[in-house]
């Protein structure tokens, strides 16, 4: 139980962090918390279920397991944008450059096929 509270508590604070990183993602980390909190603490998993910054986006998740527009277009803007850019400019090239650019097709992939609100 406390194991999986602390990864919550951890993996809110990535979540927040990926707010001001554009290299963190933030709803799969509030996500993974919310989960965890739902398992651990009760307490926390309706704190981040009534919070005005993640409230609405676990909510539709939980019930619908969808995600809004506006945060799908956002994700894949991100992906195509900083994903793209690393792998076209940080990623050295050859096999490493190809296995950046199947992992950030992958993410693409992932964020294309949920549902949306």
């Amino acid at each position: 139980m406390y194991l999986l509270t602390a990864a919550g508590l951890l993996s809110l604070a990535l979540g927040i962090i990926g707010m001001f990183l554009p290299v963190l993602p933030t709803t799969p980390f509030v996500l993974l918390a919310a989960g965890c909190f739902a398992k651990s603490s009760p307490r926390l998993h309706l704190w981040l279920r009534n919070s005005s910054l993640f409230g609405n986006i676990l909510v539709n998740w939980e019930t619908k397991r969808c995600i809004p527009a506006k945060s799908k277009a956002l994700a894949i803007t991100m992906i195509v944008l900083f994903g793209g850019s690393s792998v076209l400019f940080a990623v050295p090239s050859g096999a490493p450059q190809i296995g950046a650019g199947l992992l950030v097709l992958i993410g693409l992939v992932v964020v294309l096929r949920l549902k949306t609100c």
